[in-house]
Parts: C-alpha cells; sequence; structure tokens
C-alpha cells in the first residue's frame, strides 16, 4: 500500500479532480487498467460536476477522498439514511488499485458511520459484479434479497444489457 494516505471530506473545490477520478476508474479506456471497470457493462461517463455537486450538498452527506501525498487516489460517497449509511462510488485510481487504497476506503467508512450512530452500512452493487460482489463479501458484506433496478438515465451510463443493482450490507458492531 502507498505509503502517507491522507482521508478527509471533500468540498466544491474538488468537484473537477472527483469527477476526472471517478470516471477514469469506471469507464473508458484508461478504466481497463484496473480491475473496477464498467467499461464492458455501460458506455457514456459514469458521473459529472454536477451529480458529483449535487451529492456533496445531499443532507447528511459526504464525499471523502483520500490523498497520496497531494494526487487523488480515491473517494467513497457516504450518506446516512435512518440508522444504516448508504456507501457509494468507491473509486481508487486505476494505476492504484490492488494496493489496499480501497480496503483502507472502507475501513474510514466504518468509522465514520459508527461516529454517526449507524448500525450498517448498506450499498448497491451491480449483480453482473460478481468479482466485485466477492471483494465485498471477504471484507464482511452480505448479499440481501434485495434488487434495484438500474436507472434507466444517461446521466449514469448507457447499458449494453440489461442491469439492476444488488443491495449489499455489512452489520457494525
Amino acid at each position: 500500500m502507498p505509503g502517507n494516505l491522507h482521508f478527509s471530506n471533500s468540498s466544491d473545490s474538488d468537484i473537477p479532480e472527483l469527477v476526472k477520478l471517478v470516471n477514469s476508474a469506471y469507464r473508458g479506456e484508461t478504466s481497463k487498467k484496473g480491475w473496477t471497470t464498467e467499461a464492458d457493462l455501460l458506455d457514456g461517463i459514469r458521473t459529472d460536476e454536477d451529480g458529483i455537486y449535487k451529492m456533496l450538498h445531499q443532507p447528511g452527506s459526504v464525499i471523502l477522498k483520500c490523498m497520496v501525498g497531494n494526487k487523488l487516489a480515491g473517494c467513497v460517497y457516504l450518506q446516512k439514511q435512518a440508522d444504516f449509511l448508504y456507501l457509494g462510488m468507491l473509486t481508487v485510481s486505476p494505476e492504484l488499485q490492488a494496493s489496499g487504497i480501497g480496503k483502507e476506503l472502507l475501513k474510514v467508512s466504518e468509522e465514520y458511520a459508527r461516529k454517526e450512530g449507524c448500525h450498517s452500512i448498506k450499498m448497491t452493487v451491480i449483480t453482473v459484479r460478481s468479482e466485485l460482489i466477492r471483494w465485498y463479501e471477504r471484507r464482511g458484506y452480505f448479499q440481501t434479497e434485495e434488487r434495484q433496478p438500474f436507472p434507466n438515465d444517461s446521466r449514469f451510463g448507457i447499458p449494453r444489457q440489461p442491469l439492476e443493482f444488488l443491495v449489499m450490507e455489512k452489520k457494525l458492531r
């Protein structure tokens, strides 16, 4: 794992860099350098500046960023909902994937959830992403019976096949 990781809350000034990071990790040719790519499932971009702005300004929300030195290495979206924390957009730069940054982002997210008084963390994962689902399972998340439709909105990408989300959850002690 790269040394000197620093985690902090994102602000509006981080939006352009967050958009670049998230899109590079999920879509297009650069995303294929890492294992979290959705480029074979979806066309288009993963997010835009307006989308990140809305996430940052959602009540109870934060986007935690992970810096390695002065470089944005990863981020995660967290939103408190009732007694659980929703976790989304867990992102690590394709060049730094498989270095432990994703695990650290999850650890920091779980600490954040506990401080917020949450009893669990929930997330959605595209059901056909079996490798990613297994990665989360190895970190204590389990598949629930709940499924959600993939948004019919090109701002989230254009599916190349029918897609749906699986809701995963981790109980916190």
